[in-house]
């Protein structure tokens, strides 16, 4: 038999409203990995931001950054940097505008200055805020970028920067993307890599920068709380982070038992 992966997400995915790992989730993972179902994480997040929940899941695969860094069981089997000029172009245009960037390497991620809204940004992931180093592009590759600016900025920055993609994840901060790339194309990387059809391939979403995962994933699952967008890509919707929602919809689509639910007690049904 042929084997399965499983991708997921982590905020508003694996991690519930308070940045926990619920019960029923860790279980779940474990499940998957005793019936010999790869288990793997996709994510915005760099890897050193996500270090500790991969030790607590006992998983070693992932599609970091946005897809745009990617290692299988300690392997890595895919990377794709930003353009040098073309980051150089929009940190200039930032600064102009003071408007604060975040740049996402490997390992580290370094922000172009202090500022409230980066501060408040990265507490709402409760994680501490990275250290300062405006240079850090000039020396470093960078895979992605976070800009902290409002709304109406953004649509000037996707007007002037058609090379590049904005997705928002905060109030105050976007991810920054080269254009066309996604957390799909690192999944796509993964497959090839490891030779798993994408009909086996299944994946957890909530966000916006989960919704080319989920349309190209063979079976793409959106968690209860998941954005009206990730939902409407979705083949099938879970119940939310907090409810149950990964174990209940790994039961759905058929990778782990109808007993798995009863263990939990009548609350997981």
């Amino acid at each position: 038999m042929e084997r399965a992966i499983v991708f997921f997400d982590i905020d508003g995915t694996l991690l519930d409203e308070n940045k926990q790992i619920p019960a029923s989730t860790r279980k779940a993972v474990r499940l998957l990995q005793e019936r010999g179902v790869y288990t793997a994480i996709a994510t915005g997040r760099v890897p050193s931001m996500f270090k500790d929940i991969r030790e607590e899941l006992g998983i070693t695969s992932y599609v970091s950054i946005n897809g745009q860094y990617v290692l299988f069981e300690g392997r890595e089997i895919y990377t794709n940097p930003m353009d040098p000029e073309k980051l150089a172009e929009l940190v200039r245009a930032a600064d102009e505008q003071g408007h604060p960037l975040a740049y996402c390497g490997h390992p580290e991620i370094r922000v172009s200055s202090s500022h409230p809204h980066v501060k408040e940004s990265y507490d709402n992931l409760k994680l501490p805020c990275p250290e300062t180093d405006a240079e850090f592009y000039k020396h470093s590759a960078v895979f992605q970028g976070h800009l902290f600016c409002d709304a109406e900025s953004e649509k000037l920055y996707a007007e002037r920067y058609p090379y590049f993609q904005f997705i928002r994840w905060h109030e105050h901060a976007l991810d920054v993307l080269p254009a066309g790339s996604s957390k799909a194309i690192g999944i796509q990387e993964m497959l090839k890599a490891v030779g798993i059809p994408n009909e086996n391939c299944y994946a957890f979403g909530d966000g916006l920068n989960d919704i080319q995962m989920l349309t190209s994933a063979g079976m793409g699952i959106a968690m209860g709380n998941a954005a009206p967008e990730a939902k409407a890509a979705a083949d099938l919707i879970t119940a939310s982070c907090s409810e149950d929602g990964i174990l209940k919809g790994l039961v759905r689509v058929g990778l782990l038992p109808e007993e798995a639910l009863e263990e939990l007690g009548e609350h997981a049904r």
